[in-house]
């Protein structure tokens, strides 16, 4: 009653409430050739160092109800440029994202890939998420086998559109603008100090596997990092993400390098004598030679670090002539 009191005194003393702040209008957003509305999201969740890193990109660690990433991941953080916003943000799960963390974290949109974070057989999609009320945005490098309207969008283009959306959704869109034209300005002087009318090296990039090696294929980073910096992905011209290839066609497209992707599951070092014991590759240039370059995780997969993986990975190149 008193309150009530108090607030019919203030009117009429001429005093005005202020009326409460309105919600940002939503963003159409084309993702994955299907536009949709996103309202500003007020608790976010971004799935692997690619939707974490993106994120931390532009500044919206603090706006962040958590982040979910398999622990092979970790050695990605302890290089990260934003392992500070690691530890600022609670990480909800160390292995798969799935639609019970993101239900218990009451979170209200999801950053992710088709296949990488999202899939049918798991449980967790766009249009399941949507039937309990949490929005989703997918990686623009997955979009090329997800739906009915596929897109195909080269990676590094991939990673710009994505954060450019990212900048229209949380309303950050000069950052956004920003970020992108220093990435790629960095990219273009990557591309300028490639050896004139040399040769792309040729260049195999191993995962993991044995019976198959896993390796990246058009639309995986790796295919434009390799690009970038003055060589040619051999699994490159596969229509495919991250996929298995048989051991043959390594050998038969002959790599000059091989980049040796590098998480906590097994130490690069020894993936590079696993390499070495192979009977099938002492034909291979790069085994011959002794070149293999060691990429982390946290630079190969979709996110701002691929400028970085491309710079140093033309460093190297240029290191052995190429």
């Amino acid at each position: 009653m008193a309150l009530v009191l108090a607030v019919g005194l203030l009117a009429g003393c001429g005093a005005s409430v202020q009326p409460a702040a309105e919600a940002p209008a939503p963003v159409a957003i084309t993702n994955c050739g299907e536009e949709v509305s996103y309202p500003l999201p007020q608790r976010p969740v971004a799935y692997d160092v690619s939707g974490a890193e993106k994120m931390f990109s532009l500044g919206l660690a603090d706006r962040m109800r958590g982040y979910v990433m398999n622990k092979l991941g970790d050695p990605s953080i302890a290089g990260s440029p934003w392992r500070e916003d690691y530890t600022k943000v609670q990480r909800l799960g160390t292995a798969r994202i799935t639609r019970e963390i993101v239900v218990d974290a009451k979170a209200d949109w999801v950053l992710a890939g088709w296949g990488s974070g999202f899939s049918e057989e798991r449980g967790i999609t766009p249009n399941l998420l949507d039937q309990v009320g949490v929005r989703s945005y997918m990686h623009t490098e997955t979009c090329w086998n997800y739906g009915d309207k596929k897109t195909d969008v080269p990676p590094l283009d991939a990673l710009y559109t994505d954060l450019e959306n990212l900048g229209r959704i949380f309303k950050v869109e000069q950052r956004a603008t920003d970020l992108v034209a220093e990435l790629k300005g960095r990219v273009a002087k990557v591309r300028q100090s490639a050896p004139a009318n040399a040769q792309p090296a040729k260049v195999f990039v191993y995962d993991s596997g044995t019976d198959q090696p896993f390796t990246a294929g058009k639309h995986a980073a790796p295919t434009d990092i390799i690009t970038a910096a003055g060589g040619r992905n051999v699994m490159g011209d596969l229509r495919k993400g991250w996929t298995s290839v048989g051991w043959e066609p390594v050998v038969q497209a002959a790599p000059d390098v091989i980049i040796i992707v590098d998480y906590a599951d097994q130490p690069a070092a020894d993936k590079q004598k696993f390499l070495e014991s192979l009977p099938a590759l002492q034909s291979v240039p790069a085994v011959q030679q002794d070149r293999y370059f060691v990429m982390s995780y946290g630079d190969a997969v979709s996110g701002p670090r691929n400028v970085k993986g491309a710079e140093d990975f033309a460093a190297y190149l240029r290191s052995v002539g190429r």
